[in-house]
């Protein structure tokens, strides 16, 4: 799940670990395409992870074995849930985990769609996925026990890695979530 050449959508190289560890993780989820369900990863530290697991080291290089540097474990058989903040809402981690990612695809659409909307929910969905100027985003946000957080930002229009958007507030809302996972 590794990767080089990390670089934000400003060219300016990526070297602290949560970015380059949500670069990595964003990068592993666009390899399996778009319509996908969302996804968890724990982050735990590199470091911790190779004294449990030694035979990872060989697919380690660089950046991977940086002081600090995070490595993502998915957590597989997430149950199937329309409603993220109930998934997240039961979710605590073990003290190993330093921080978690979540992947989730998002339709985004102009201001003006949501006006008019018919009140029926699923009528309501309906016509925003219908809108010509819809836009198919995925999301990764990243957060640290520390209080850190990373948002990603890839367009299926320009799906390409070095079109990727990094910023710390793309996605308050998922952050907040998220770091809510963290607390004890």
């Amino acid at each position: 799940m590794r990767h080089h050449g990390r670089v934000s959508q400003n060219s300016q190289p990526v070297a602290d670990p949560l970015s380059i560890a949500a670069l990595d993780t964003e990068r592993h989820v666009a390899t399996s395409g778009w319509d996908q369900n969302p996804r968890l990863f724990a982050l735990v530290p590199t470091a911790e992870l190779l004294e449990r697991e030694p035979h990872l080291r060989a697919q380690m290089r660089g950046h991977d074995l940086a002081e600090g540097a995070l490595s993502a474990i998915e957590q597989e058989d997430l149950p199937p849930t329309s409603n993220l903040e109930s998934l997240l809402g039961g979710i605590a981690w073990p003290d190993s985990v330093v921080g978690a990612a979540l992947a989730v695809e998002r339709i985004v659409v102009p201001p003006e769609a949501e006006r008019d909307l018919p009140a029926h929910t699923e009528s309501a969905v309906d016509a925003l996925a219908s809108h010509p100027g819809r836009q198919d985003v995925r999301l990764l946000v990243a957060v640290t026990r520390d209080g850190q957080s990373r948002c990603l930002l890839r367009q299926r229009a320009n799906d390409s890695d070095d079109k990727v958007a990094l910023g710390d507030e793309i996605a308050p809302g998922l952050v907040h979530a998220l770091k809510a996972t963290l607390q004890a």
